[in-house]
């Protein structure tokens, strides 16, 4: 079984080469590595290009990071599509490995695990964990959401329900992972470890108004799929992440 794995970068430099080998030592014999830059002006192509793995590499002017997520996407020949950003990587080679056996069965649709947050310069350095659990569509409206580096879909699930929606900047994938779980009902398995280590930052935590403004893409996410949240629902959701801290 082939898996596409979307890597989506912009002077991504200082943190590609790990993205890049993590891939390329995976025990799985098919994956589809792609990766879809921003033109770059530093030195990403040129790290790019020392990994003979890397199946295809566009690199040309986009609309944002959803905007190259959705062009891997449309270019992804595999039959199970991941998208692992360009400061992440897979905690070891058996990653999936692990992830393909669980699409072996023909009715899985979507996979999603757990996932660490690192430290930006050292990544042995554990912030917090993300512990997802086991899927039931309920958790949606109790500020659940599982971690998207994680989630893995099978093609036909895009093809099916369309890709990112672009007008959002950091709550796409919220977006889509409800579109595809909650109002599709995608069936979908939960795999009962950590496989991603993200770097800690990012867009919709960097500081408190772009967690206002994400909360009121939230809000949008549930309105385009004519999903109607409880009053508390994405009060709860930034709420959930404190008990990251915790588990280590």
């Amino acid at each position: 079984m082939k898996v596409s794995i979307i890597t989506a970068t912009f002077n991504s430099a200082g943190t590609i080469r790990d993205t890049l080998a993590c891939v390329q030592s995976q025990e799985h014999p098919d994956i589809e590595h792609i990766i879809i830059d921003g033109q770059s002006g530093d030195q990403t192509l040129s790290i790019v290009s020392e990994f003979p793995h890397v199946a295809a590499v566009v690199s040309e002017k986009d609309h944002g990071i959803y905007d190259a997520m959705n062009k891997g996407i449309a270019r992804a020949t595999g039959e199970v599509i991941g998208i692992l950003n360009s400061d992440d990587l897979y905690v070891d080679q058996r990653v999936i490995a692990e992830v393909a056996a669980e699409f072996e069965d023909p009715a899985v649709e979507a996979t999603y695990a757990d996932l660490q947050y690192v430290h930006q310069e050292d990544i042995s350095k554990v912030v917090r964990t993300w512990k997802t659990g086991l899927y039931n569509k309920k958790k949606f409206y109790y500020g659940w959401m599982p971690p998207h580096p994680t989630f893995f879909v099978r093609r036909k699930v895009y093809e099916r329900v369309g890709l990112f929606d672009t007008s959002l900047r950091s709550a796409a994938d919220y977006e889509m992972m409800l579109r595809i779980l909650l109002k599709h009902e995608a069936h979908t398995r939960y795999i009962p470890r950590v496989i991603v280590k993200m770097r800690s930052g990012g867009m919709s935590n960097a500081s408190f108004r772009n967690r206002l403004k994400a909360n009121q893409e939230d809000r949008i996410a549930w309105k385009l799929n004519e999903l109607k949240p409880y009053f508390f629902t994405l009060y709860a959701k930034p709420i959930r992440k404190i008990s990251q801290f915790i588990i280590k």
